[in-house]
């Protein structure tokens, strides 16, 4: 993947905005279950009192409060409040708000910074349990005992009617607190929250004696609180919108850069390159392999980077609800980690032989379809189903175990995300009970949790199918990396003007890669301008391989070609194949037109051109047969033509582009007799100032060319016109009789 990665240069940008939006995604879905948390704690069990300072309390309940708070902080908390009374000028408005203000006079709650919210939970807090305790224990005899046991005097024996505060205002601050030590020590291991939702029950009965209505309260506190969780919700799905049109557009741009760097790579390599590469294999890794590194892209922007902000932002979150329980995490994400680890290691090995499969299947069913008239021809149709059958079985065999693997996962997580939540319950449950944490935390607790495993899921998904996409990367960057064997000059030269097309072999040698002879040895002849040169032999003995040297489809290992008086090596391509009308030895159509067949050449040629090549190659009769003349499509490979006229097309196609040197690699193969002759004449009218390369097996074709090459096993046996090759190549003579009388050879 890294040697890809300067493919997504260009979408860099794009990257930083979807990892903003998902940092943005990321933070919105870690909140909901703190707000949730919110809807239990404060909503449902606190009734909507936020906190332990109420907005509002009686002076009387205030006093008793203050019992319980020390000297030095009674004025620092009444200093947040102001006493409103009828004589008070805002008494109109708060009145409403409080109607026991008309009874007795009220503390109202003054603004409060931040940083006092926290001191006043405490104080007033603790405040409201005391009284709320000294109540209970009025009421209950048993809890006053307790208090009496503690050094206090029994609350339950006081005469009926007795204000149990005032009596407890008058006592020394040291029997006061003996009296509610108990209290205290009851609510000491509480912290703030805890704090908060006892004291809920005190400020709600303090809001119920003022008049106010709780559950409008209590309500307005849960719909606020839903409809921030829904406007949060609603940017989260915005997020993850713009997030997966971003992953969706990157990673296709990216296949797409991929793809066309793949084939302009390919359309680059010389002989050599695709000898190293099949057909099958390149079409692989352009679409299978690519596709591949595309679905991985979308979602390496997707989860990947979302993973692990949701996985460290909810341990920390979940951390900081209940520290306890952090071990319950952890498990978890030991055990996540063990079954990925198993799952990538059983799986890994496998998609480097999946890929090498799929480049099996292609190679078999493209030379079935191709070669489906030779199978039918020597009724080979069960022999290729076997063949086929197999190595599809294979690759079946494969992915199914892979896929066994990878489907064992999900059942695996679901386990352990039940046990996991089974597990927070069980010990939340006890941290409940102990008063540790609230019903709300826990249940934030499991939520980010759950968050926490999914974190892991999806990289653990990715870990499982990176090492695919990884290999097809690799097998991608192996095309990329080809170094071409044919390749420009870094100061090509330029041929002289003007110019003339003079064709020279200076002992020329060329061997295949990796093979142990040469193909070509020693060759050394002149093709001039205004002639023809043909190259005859025996199957195998070096003749396509010769005038594959004059395009530089391969480079010669040994000697020199030279271009009028220019080596090939010192030119560039573009100027080299520029002089050249090439028609190879298995003619090829691209499906489209034959006009745009033609235009392949020359795509500015005007159209008497296109007519005059098709009249050369003798392909006009045909041609304008049909209503549609040169518009008549031409299906893929030119299937829905004959081989004789695919033939005559192809050479159409090389003398629209009206070049000073021709090759015709035995392009005469599928004509009859009386249309290669006519060509052969029309060829000599219209290109007399051209030097032709014709290579061929028909000693009619080559009868009258001013020069004949004979080859055989890649060395020139004869070379010379056909008459003196009659009289001094026992090779070329042989060939001759074999095709034409002594009266025809003559």
């Amino acid at each position: 993947m890294r040697k890809l990665a300067s493919y997504v240069k260009p979408y860099l940008g794009q990257v930083l905005i979807a990892i903003a939006l998902l940092f943005l995604q990321a933070n919105c879905d870690l909140a909901l279950p703190d707000y949730m948390s919110q809807i239990v704690n404060v909503g449902i069990q606190q009734g909507g009192v936020e906190n332990a300072i109420p907005q509002a309390i009686r002076q009387s309940e205030m006093n008793r409060a203050l019992l319980f708070v020390a000297a030095a902080d009674q004025d620092w908390l009444l200093s947040h409040y102001t006493l409103t009374t009828s004589q008070s000028p805002d008494y109109a408005t708060e009145v409403k708000a409080y109607p026991q203000l008309a009874k007795e006079p009220v503390y109202i709650l003054n603004k409060v910074s931040s940083a006092d919210v926290s001191r006043l939970d405490v104080l007033m807090g603790k405040a409201l349990l005391a009284v709320s305790g000294i109540e209970q224990a009025v009421a209950n005899p048993a809890l006053a005992q307790q208090m009496a046991a503690a050094g206090g005097f029994d609350l339950s024996k006081l005469p009926a009617g007795t204000d149990v505060f005032a009596l407890l205002g008058s006592q020394p601050a040291a029997q006061r607190s003996r009296i509610t030590g108990l209290i205290s020590q009851k609510f000491a291991a509480m912290d703030e929250s805890t704090i908060i939702q006892a004291a809920a029950g005190a400020i709600q009965r303090e809001y119920t004696a003022l008049g106010v209505d709780t559950a409008a309260l209590q309500t307005s506190y849960m719909l606020r609180t839903g409809f921030i969780m829904l406007l949060i919700t609603l940017l989260s799905v915005a997020c993850v919108i713009l997030v997966s049109l971003l992953a969706s557009r990157v990673a296709a741009g990216l296949a797409r850069d991929v793809r066309r760097a793949v084939f302009k790579q390919v359309e680059g390599f010389s002989g050599v390159e695709f000898d190293t590469f099949s057909t099958a294999s390149l079409i692989t890794r352009s679409t299978n392999d690519i596709t591949q590194i595309q679905m991985v892209s979308m979602l390496l922007m997707r989860m990947v980077f979302y993973a692990p902000i949701i996985g460290v932002g909810g341990i920390l979150r979940a951390i900081g609800k209940s520290p306890s329980m952090w071990w319950i995490i952890a498990l978890a994400v030991v055990l996540l980690l063990s079954i990925t680890v198993t799952v990538f290691s059983l799986t890994q090995p496998r998609f480097k032989i999946i890929q090498n499969l799929i480049d099996r299947l292609n190679l078999v069913a493209r030379e079935g379809l191709t070669g489906m008239m030779v199978i039918r021809a020597f009724d080979m149709q069960p022999a290729e189903e076997q063949r086929f059958d197999a190595t599809n079985r294979e690759l079946s065999g494969q992915l199914l175990f892979v896929n066994r693997v990878m489907v064992t996962m999900m059942p695996l997580m679901m386990v352990l995300m039940n046990g996991l939540s089974l597990l927070i319950v069980w010990v939340g449950a006890q941290q409940v009970a102990a008063s540790a944490i609230q019903v709300g935390d826990m249940i934030a607790f499991m939520q980010y949790a759950m968050q926490i495993v999914f974190a892991f899921m999806m990289l653990s998904f990715m870990f499982i199918i990176l090492p695919r996409a990884s290999i097809s990367a690799g097998r991608i960057a192996q095309v990329l990396d080809v170094e071409p064997s044919i390749t420009d000059p870094a100061e090509p030269r330029t041929f002289r003007a003007p110019f003339r097309g003079v064709v020279e072999f200076r002992d020329v040698s060329f061997r295949y890669p990796g093979a142990d002879e040469d193909a070509l040895s020693g060759l050394t002849f002149t093709a001039q301008p205004g002639q023809t040169t043909a190259i005859i032999g025996a199957t195998g003995s070096g003749k396509s391989t010769t005038v594959n040297l004059i395009p530089r489809f391969y480079d010669v290992t040994g000697g020199a070609i030279t271009l009028d008086g220019v080596d090939l090596r010192q030119v560039s391509q573009h100027d080299l194949r520029d002089k050249i009308g090439y028609v190879p030895q298995k003619s090829n159509l691209f499906s489209g037109t034959i006009e745009s067949n033609l235009r392949y050449a020359d795509e500015t040629a005007p159209s008497g051109t296109l007519r005059q090549a098709l009249d050369i190659a003798q392909a006009s009769e045909f041609v304008f047969a049909k209503p549609e003349g040169v518009e008549g499509e031409i299906a893929q490979g030119g299937m829905n033509v004959s081989g004789g006229q695919k033939q005559r097309l192809s050479i159409a196609r090389a003398l629209v582009k009206q070049a000073p040197i021709y090759i015709f690699d035995d392009s005469f193969s599928a004509l009859d007799f009386r249309t290669d002759a006519a060509l052969r004449r029309a060829l000599r009218e219209s290109t007399g100032g051209s030097t032709l390369f014709i290579v061929t097996q028909r000693i009619s074709t080559i009868k009258n060319a001013e020069q004949i090459i004979v080859l055989d096993e890649g060395r020139i046996v004869g070379k010379g016109t056909h008459r003196q090759l009659m009289e001094s190549c026992e090779i070329y003579r042989d060939i001759a009789l074999s095709q034409l009388s002594q009266e025809e050879l003559a």
